[in-house]
C-alpha cells in the first residue's frame, strides 16, 4: 500500500514539474523586468485654491530633432517592449484608455474626438479607388485604408502652469496637455516648405497611468530605464516657449515677433518666472 501511495505522489510531483514548465514565459533577457509594468504614477503634493497667490500658463515646443529629446521620437518601429511616444499615444486613443481632443478649436480639453477622426488628420482615412479587372474589363469601387505615419510628428506642444504655493513656499509647474504637431508636405505642393498641423491635445493627468508603465529608451544605461511620465515629471526634456497667458487674448510670441527676438522674448518669459521665486527672498 505504501509503494503505491509513493508511486502517485511521484506521479502528481512530476505533473505539477510538467505544467509549470509548460507555464514557463520567455525571457528576453538575462532577468525578467517586472517594475516598469508595476509602477503607478508618482502621487502629485495636492494643492489648495488658497495657498496659490500667483500662476501663469505657458506653452512650449519640444523640438524631436533636438538631441535632448530624440527617446521620445525613438524607436519609430516597436521594438520588444519599447516604442515612441506618439504610437503609445494612437494605443491608447484606439483602446479607449485616453480622450483626445480637438486642437484646432482651443487647447481647453473641450471637444473629444473619435479613433476616426485622430487617423482623418493624419491624412489617414479610408478612401475609395476603381479597380480594373484586365480579365473582364470590369471595374469595381474599392475602399482603401490609408496609413498613419507616426514619423510625421516632429514635435510636440505642452500646455503647463506655473505657480507658488505659499503654503510651502515653492514655485512648482503642473503639465495640464500634450499636443503632437505633425509636420508633412502637401500633395502637389512643390515650394519645398513643410506643412504643420496640430493634431489632437491629450489631458495629460488622464494620460499618466498610461505614461507611467511604459519605459523610455535609455541611450546610455538599459538597465536604468525610466518611463515617459518620468522624463516629464522631472523635466528631461529641451523646449521653447511660444505662448504665455496674458491680456492680449493670450496671443503667441510669432503674432509679433520672429526671429532672433521671437527667440529673446521666449528666454525673457522664461527669465521673468525664474525671477519671480528669486525675488521673493532675501539673501
Amino acid at each position: 500500500m505504501k509503494k503505491i501511495v509513493v508511486f502517485i505522489g511521484m506521479v502528481v510531483f512530476a505533473l505539477g514539474i510538467m505544467h509549470k514548465s509548460a507555464d514557463a514565459q520567455i525571457v528576453n533577457g538575462a532577468y525578467k523586468q517586472n517594475d516598469i509594468y508595476e509602477k503607478k504614477p508618482m502621487p502629485l503634493v495636492p494643492v489648495r485654491e488658497a495657498d496659490v497667490f500667483w500662476q501663469k500658463t505657458l506653452w512650449r515646443v519640444i523640438d524631436l530633432r533636438e538631441k535632448m529629446n530624440i527617446p521620445l521620437y525613438y524607436p519609430t518601429i516597436p521594438i520588444a517592449d519599447r516604442t515612441n511616444l506618439i504610437s503609445l499615444l494612437l494605443k491608447g486613443i484606439e483602446s479607449g484608455q485616453i480622450t483626445p481632443y480637438d486642437a484646432q478649436a482651443d487647447d481647453d480639453f473641450k471637444i473629444p474626438m473619435s479613433f476616426a477622426q485622430v487617423k482623418a488628420r493624419f491624412g489617414a482615412e479610408a478612401t475609395t479607388e476603381e479597380k480594373i479587372d484586365f480579365d473582364t474589363g470590369e471595374r469595381t469601387q474599392v475602399q482603401v485604408q490609408g496609413e498613419i505615419r507616426p514619423t510625421e510628428i516632429k514635435q510636440y506642444m505642452i500646455k503647463e502652469q506655473w505657480y507658488f504655493d505659499k503654503q510651502t513656499s515653492t514655485l512648482n509647474v503642473r503639465i495640464l496637455g500634450i499636443c503632437p504637431i505633425r509636420e508633412y508636405m502637401r500633395e502637389g505642393d512643390t515650394s519645398g516648405q513643410p506643412q504643420r498641423q496640430k493634431v489632437f491635445w491629450i489631458y495629460y493627468p488622464e494620460a499618466r497611468p498610461l505614461l507611467a508603465t511604459n519605459v523610455v529608451q535609455n541611450p546610455y544605461n538599459e538597465a536604468r530605464q525610466q518611463s515617459f511620465d518620468d522624463l516629464f515629471i522631472k523635466r528631461m526634456f529641451n523646449s521653447y516657449v511660444v505662448q504665455e497667458s496674458n491680456m492680449y487674448n493670450n496671443r503667441e510670441i510669432s503674432s509679433y515677433l520672429v526671429g532672433k527676438e521671437a527667440m529673446l522674448e521666449s528666454k525673457r518669459i522664461e527669465d521673468e518666472i525664474f525671477n519671480y521665486e528669486q525675488d521673493l527672498w532675501e539673501y
